[in-house]
């Protein structure tokens, strides 16, 4: 089931936090919960991206994106992420949580988020490409981030995030369809 309460926890503790330029990082705190844990007694790989969203979210409030795509009547759209799992977060465990937009190109916004333990280790970090969706399809992010009141030019690509985008570019879409036979 989606955390909704923790989401509007998040929401509610974040409410008077001040705003963020476009690129300015969120940094919220979170606990493993039990229904958050797997066979292994760790945080699900798959609840991992549902806890990211209490990070997301209130970032998007920060630099003033919710307010923008409810104007508008906006949505917004994941179009691909890619994950790095290197250490597990226990029941009960805290985490700190840090949530940024890297860049944007012709269409796609490209955020990351990590997850980190009390000691000061990286748990996950994970890299994502989203659209924001009109009538008319996906809105230019230039437009957003004039909406924004933050006209400013995308930050030049991290080799990695462009490393990412080139090789995505490869994979086939749709996928192969394997025959059973």
């Amino acid at each position: 089931m989606y955390p909704v309460m923790r989401l509007l926890w998040q929401l509610f503790l974040h409410r008077k936090s001040p705003r963020l330029p476009v690129t300015g990082t969120h940094v919220s705190r979170h606990i493993c919960m039990p229904w958050d844990i797997d066979l292994w007694r760790e945080l699900n790989n798959g609840r991992t991206l549902t806890i990211f969203d209490l990070g997301r979210i209130p970032l998007a409030g920060r630099v003033g994106m919710i307010g923008v795509l409810r104007r508008h009547r906006w949505g917004l759209a994941i179009a691909g992420a890619s994950v790095r799992y290197r250490r597990r977060i226990r029941m009960f465990e805290r985490i700190e949580m840090r949530s940024r937009l890297v860049t944007w190109d012709a269409r796609f916004v490209y955020l990351e988020q990590s997850m980190w333990k009390a000691n000061g280790e990286c748990a996950n970090h994970i890299l994502y490409r989203a659209a924001v969706t009109g009538r008319e399809g996906i809105v230019p992010p230039d437009r957003i981030v004039a909406e924004l009141d933050q006209d400013m030019p995308a930050p030049e690509f991290p080799d990695w995030v462009a490393a990412w985008i080139e090789a995505d570019e490869t994979r086939p879409w749709p996928p192969m369809q394997e025959t059973q036979e």
